[in-house]
Formats: structure tokens, sequence, C-alpha cells
């Protein structure tokens, strides 16, 4: 891993996404083989300061381009992230069968949005376009779910 050329690469997104000189944002690559993730952001929204976290040890992506385009739409849409999580915490009671569904069908939205508008991004001004496949990879094929499924009639 360049850390040197990641380093520009999330200089260059956070002025595209005119994130500076709004926020005080910087990168810090984690060297713990244990952390899971490739990318993790921490945010304090009524200072604007912002850490991105980059997995240095042993990332799951091979495109850490996207990973940082990722991670700072998130900061872009965290505003919305947080309204529409107080509006879930405020009208569900936590652990009942409202909350679990509005919660995973508003997270599982979110990425979504964020994964799409990742893509929209690199591929206008992305120095590598390629995107990461390792989540697909890991999954079973269509075949194999078609398996197990039993016959209707």
């Amino acid at each position: 891993m360049d850390k040197e050329k990641i380093s520009l690469l999330f200089e260059k997104y956070c002025k595209k996404l005119r994130i500076t000189p709004l926020w005080d944002v910087k990168l810090e690559f984690v060297d713990d083989p244990g952390w899971k993730k490739t990318g993790d952001f921490k945010l304090d929204c009524d200072d604007r300061k912002a850490i991105l976290m980059l997995n240095a040890a042993n990332p799951k992506q091979e495109n850490l381009e996207e990973v940082i385009v990722h991670e700072l739409m998130h900061i872009k849409m965290y505003p919305l992230d947080q309204v529409a999580e107080s509006l879930i915490t405020s009208n569900f009671p936590e652990g009942t069968p409202g909350y679990d569904f509005a919660y995973t069908q508003f997270f599982t939205a979110l990425e979504q949005t964020v994964e799409e508008l990742t893509k929209c991004f690199l591929f206008e001004f992305g120095e590598n376009k390629e995107l990461s496949f390792g989540r697909c990879e890991k999954t079973k094929s269509f075949n194999d779910l078609y398996d197990g499924l039993r016959s209707i009639n």
C-alpha cells in the first residue's frame, strides 16, 4: 500500500466533494491485522471534525480509492443519516419488529445510495475506475442458492 498516494487521493476527494474547508478531516491508517473493516470514520458533527480510517494491514477491497470516496460520501450524507435514524428511534421502541424493520431498511438503503454515488463519482473522477468485487466473491452463486430450493409443485 502506497500511503503517500492514498493520502493524495484522500485530499483530492475531500476537495472534490467539498468536505474541506468546511470540515477538518484527517486520514488515519489502521495497522491492526484484527480490524475487520476496510474503511470507517469517526465524526464530531458539532465541531465538524472527522477521521477517515483505512485498513492498512489487510484491506478487504482491492480499490482503496473507491473506499475513500465511499467513506467520504457517508460524511456528506451524515446529516440526513442522523435525521432518519432519529425518526426511527423516536417512533419505534428498540428491539420491536417495527424498529428492526425500519432500521434494517434504512441502513440498507443508505449503503446502496452511498455506493451508487461512489460509483458515479469514481467513474467521473477516479484514477482507478475498477470496482472492488470482494464481497461478491465470498457469496454463493445463484445456482448454489437455487439448488437449495424445493419445487413448489
